[in-house]
């Protein structure tokens, strides 16, 4: 692939706590004309995207093969924009971008935190450490978007004793705490998976479970919900 500058690691197996039955998770760096014809052409079995087939930002595609038996996933990443992520997030800026399978999105300082946890394959790549203006500016974004859903949830949803909705809301809502938790320790994420243990948030499962379909209820476990991710840290 000779648009390919360097090609990295992640996921589980980047950081040993993969189980036997983990994927392989690889992303490929490109700088120009990178054609995903040229990955589909090595001609392991799977599906191949087309560059922006999910979605463009900073997940702009990629492949789902299985390589010698083993469920393998592949990132595409564009140099160009990922070192315009990095100096973004060195400046404390970043931008929220949805993703299909995460409740809160993903920030595009994700692709900066993928150089940080990644073990480089072949390449040269930069591992950024976590950039103090960013520490200090991605929290309050993070927690304000959990303090507006958890607000519609309860203007919106509880009082009709819509359980489903007030149920996702509650999700989300910890979700976007959880990075705003993580953001303020000045520690990398790069998926949902572990997002709301690391961020001590596990208890939230209790008030999911005690959820009833009726309004005073409902209300109720919004107001704990708030206290819980106002004491987050």
């Amino acid at each position: 692939m000779p648009a390919v500058r360097a090609v990295t690691l992640g996921g589980s197996r980047a950081d040993g706590s993969h189980t036997p039955d983990s994927d392989w998770d690889l992303a490929v760096y490109y700088r120009g004309g990178f054609d995903p014809a040229d990955l589909r052409a090595v001609g392991w079995p799977g599906e191949v995207s087309g560059i922006g087939d999910w979605g463009g930002g900073v997940f702009n595609g990629g492949a789902w093969l299985t390589v010698d038996g083993r469920r393998v996933d592949v990132h595409y990443r564009d140099l160009d924009a990922v070192e315009h992520e990095v100096a973004e997030a060195r400046q404390g800026r970043f931008r929220w971008e949805p993703l299909m399978f995460h409740l809160a999105g993903v920030p595009s300082y994700l692709v900066v935190a993928e150089l940080a946890h990644n073990r480089v394959l072949r390449g040269t790549l930069p591992r950024p450490t976590y950039p103090a203006a960013l520490r200090a500016a991605a929290p309050p974004v993070w927690r304000e978007r959990a303090t507006h859903t958890l607000a519609y949830a309860d203007a919106a949803h509880a009082r009709r004793g819509q359980l489903t909705e007030v149920t996702g809301a509650l999700a989300t809502a910890a979700a976007y705490t959880a990075h705003a938790v993580l953001a303020g320790r000045g520690e990398w994420i790069t998926n949902e998976k572990r997002l709301l243990q690391r961020a001590g948030l596990r208890p939230v499962d209790a008030l999911v479970a005690g959820l009833r379909p009726e309004p005073a209820a409902l209300s109720r476990a919004i107001d704990q919900a708030r206290e819980l991710f106002a004491a987050a840290r």
